[in-house]
């Protein structure tokens, strides 16, 4: 009797034991994760953000409504160039691979980042959801057949010449360019800022060159552009100031 009395309480107490080791492991799990949320913030928030984004720009994508056609008279004299596929595409890697760096390694610009990729992204999905838009600049047949045109093809295929309006590839490139120009991490790396700055310009061009978007949501992206730097960049600007002046007193 002794002995099955001892060996309840051991269980008893190795039950207790293993219960307090789980329910310390999951502490620490849920501190940990708070702590990695905590300190990648603007990430976290950026990835939240992008699902939503892809939710409602895929459903603004697959809607059946009237297309408002937005071809601008320049577009008639801008050649088609389909080598300026390369840079179109390397886009994705330009915008989620800087805007991850810039979340893990400078904190305060990244924020701004965050604040105005998400601003403009957020404006283009109002103005299509409100004003469905699209083009009629593609290319009916092609001339060559080369690796850049079955890229092209591919990229036709996939997405439409709708909700076009502005140009999230332009917006979100001047946005990165802004970000690597004023980031702390590329202070001393000229090399580099200028490699991006020079892939964000063939971004930009590229948008009209393979023909995916028109001239006009070229130029009202660039206008965003500079309202949101404006908006997001207008404390850390009059910050910087205040520091300049009070190092020259």
């Amino acid at each position: 009797m002794m002995n099955l009395e001892r060996n309840k309480q051991l269980f008893s107490t190795t039950g207790i034991m293993e219960g307090d080791i789980v329910k310390k492991g999951t502490i620490s799990i849920y501190r940990w994760v708070s702590e990695l949320i905590r300190q990648y913030k603007s990430l976290a928030v950026m990835s939240v953000y992008a699902v939503f984004y892809l939710m409602a720009f895929f459903y603004l994508e697959q809607r059946r409504v009237a297309v408002h056609e937005i071809n601008f008279g320049i577009d008639e004299y801008i050649p088609f160039c389909e080598i300026f596929i390369v840079p179109y595409l390397l886009w994705f890697a330009y915008v989620a691979l800087t805007v991850v760096f810039l979340c893990i390694r400078d904190q305060e610009e990244s924020d701004r980042l965050v604040a105005f990729l998400m601003a403009g992204m957020t404006i283009f999905i109002i103005v299509s959801a409100v004003f469905p838009n699209g083009h009629n600049l593609r290319p009916k047949t092609f001339e060559r057949d080369n690796i850049f045109i079955d890229l092209i093809r591919h990229l036709y295929a996939a997405d439409t010449p709708t909700n076009i309006l502005p140009s999230i590839h332009v917006y979100n490139s001047v946005a990165i360019m802004i970000a690597v120009w004023r980031s702390r991490c590329f202070a001393n790396h000229n090399v580099i800022k200028a490699a991006m700055l020079a892939l964000g310009v063939s971004i930009i061009c590229s948008t009209v060159l393979i023909k995916q978007h028109s001239m006009l949501d070229v130029l009202l992206a660039l206008l965003l552009s500079a309202l949101m730097y404006a908006i997001c960049y207008k404390r850390s600007t009059v910050r910087e100031k205040h520091v300049f002046t009070a190092r020259i007193k």
